[in-house]
């Protein structure tokens, strides 16, 4: 006897048709995030609709709206996913150096490894905030994340002795931004050297 639950499976597997879907080992939640993962980063959130999310999940259409009620939700979750990830990378790079000096240079060494990455597109967070609109909760967790490492260098600022850190963390914020920008824009894979010695430049002599 078929349960609705099978009904449902059985919907769910007639739409696993992308031969690049994601492992059905995964919840429908995790399944939604991973394909956003793919096809928002890849493409633009504006650009792809929910059916090829859907499609790349194999997921039924219920499962969207279950788990996320919207679009925008579910690019919310995505970014938010984003930047929980790129946080715990900063802070793991930043943990092997004990020096703020260090710390700060370390996250564009970091930066300049991720460019180099065949699959680079770009900043996630400039690109979504670009194509969100003004008050959108999407816009709101590209903010969140931007206040995140702002805050960062703020603070590593302040205890690398600057005299006024706030204003120094806003310049280690734009050096960060260009080199991620020229790095996908203009293909200049040294762009987050040249933004480190800058940085470097910037920060206050080791006594």
């Amino acid at each position: 006897m078929n349960t609705k639950a099978d009904a449902e499976a059985d919907r769910e597997a007639d739409l696993r048709t992308d031969r690049r879907a994601v492992p059905a080992r995964l919840s429908a939640r995790e399944r939604l995030l991973e394909a956003a993962d793919e096809l928002f980063y890849e493409n633009g959130v504006n650009l792809v609709g929910i059916d090829r999310v859907i499609e790349r999940a194999g997921v039924a259409k219920a499962s969207l709206y279950d788990c996320f009620g919207s679009k925008e939700e579910l690019i919310r979750c995505y970014l938010k996913a984003r930047s929980e990830r790129r946080q715990a990378r900063i802070v793991e790079r930043m943990a092997q150096f004990q020096a703020p000096r260090d710390k700060i240079l370390s996250v564009f060494d970091l930066l300049g490894e991720i460019v180099a990455q065949p699959n680079y597109r770009g900043c996630a967070f400039q690109r979504a905030g670009a194509e969100a609109g003004a008050g959108s909760s999407i816009k709101g967790a590209c903010d969140d994340s931007r206040a995140w490492i702002r805050a960062e260098f703020t603070g590593l600022a302040r205890a690398a002795g600057a005299h006024d850190p706030e204003s120094l963390g806003r310049q280690l914020v734009i050096l960060y931004d260009g080199a991620a920008t020229a790095a996908h824009a203009d293909r200049d894979l040294d762009a987050p050297k040249a933004a480190r010695a800058l940085a470097d430049r910037l920060l206050p002599p080791v006594a």
